[in-house]
């Protein structure tokens, strides 16, 4: 079967499979849906076009509709698919999220994987409410993400020293937690934190450079062993090219990318004025991510 005739989740099964990266692009602002999906076809790469919650929230994407619409412009289902991000239980502000009708509200609208963040939750919690939604998005037909650890970087204030952060592995996916997580939910991705963390969204930090962040790989190839599902890196923006690819090798195969895109249109926008200048700012550093970075063009043709 072709691309176009596999669901999202038998297409990121196969790259599982090969040890093939599928990049997920976050779209906060909605002309920069046209760049990346052009850059995406034109790089020949199969990638997910994805938003979260605090897009739609804290920047300019509007709703999980108006990314949907916009999509809709611009896709092309040979070479990408809508997911959507981070749909948190209790968000980056501490607050309720009615998570169940937004994630009904986007398999309705036609996106065809989602992802339900119940990292906030003790482990219980998290395994109650992912399996809800996982029967929610199985009964369409559709796969589910969820994240068990914590990915740190939304909350407001500075981080702690990144390298004590690392070295004590705080936020870190625990290994049996994750085994139990996988058999007790039917959850078909899921993310990791092994020393990832995503890029910052307060108003002081958002447009800072991001930390260099790295990544544990000796604790990935326990999470894989105990999973054996494709594992997700969120804050993929940052993280040096050596440890991406280490990554991929040892079952990192969603790797969701949004403040490598985000800043170069924001600043072109800035300095410019020119939503044309933005635009392209977008469209070179899509393509620069998929063939300089993870070095993947033409990767649809192997799925």
């Amino acid at each position: 079967m072709t691309t176009t005739e596999k669901n999202t989740g038998e297409i990121v099964q196969s790259a599982f499979n090969q040890n093939i990266p599928v990049p997920a692009f976050n779209i906060p602002y909605l002309p920069m849906m046209e760049p990346v999906t052009k850059a995406i076809v034109d790089s020949k790469c199969f990638a997910l076009i994805e938003v979260a919650r605090l897009e739609w929230e804290k920047f300019e994407s509007k709703s999980s509709k108006a990314v949907k619409d916009e999509y809709d412009l611009w896709c092309d289902p040979a070479y990408m698919r809508l997911h959507l991000d981070h749909i948190p239980v209790i968000d980056e502000d501490g607050l309720e999220v009615d998570y169940l009708k937004i994630i009904r509200e986007a398999i309705d609208l036609g996106y065809e994987s989602v992802m339900l963040d119940g990292s906030r939750l003790d482990l219980d919690e998290n395994i109650s409410a992912t399996r809800k939604v996982v029967e929610l998005a199985h009964a369409a037909g559709v796969a589910c993400e969820a994240e068990l650890g914590a990915v740190l970087g939304h909350e407001s204030g500075p981080l702690p020293p990144y390298e004590i952060l690392f070295k004590t592995r705080r936020g870190f996916t625990d290994v049996d937690e994750a085994r139990r997580f996988v058999e007790e939910t039917g959850v078909d991705w899921l993310s990791v934190a092994i020393g990832n963390i995503h890029g910052n969204i307060s108003k002081s930090l958002k447009d800072k450079k991001k930390i260099e962040a790295k990544l544990h790989i000796g604790h990935l190839q326990e999470l894989a062993a105990a999973t054996c599902i494709p594992l997700v890196l969120h804050g993929g923006s940052g993280v040096r090219q050596e440890y991406i690819h280490q990554a991929i090798k040892n079952g990192m195969t969603k790797i969701n990318i949004g403040t490598d895109i985000r800043q170069p249109y924001e600043i072109a926008l800035k300095e410019t004025g020119d939503i044309d200048k933005a635009k392209e700012a977008a469209y070179n550093q899509t393509c620069w991510i998929i063939r300089d970075n993870l070095i993947i063009e033409g990767s649809q043709l192997r799925l």
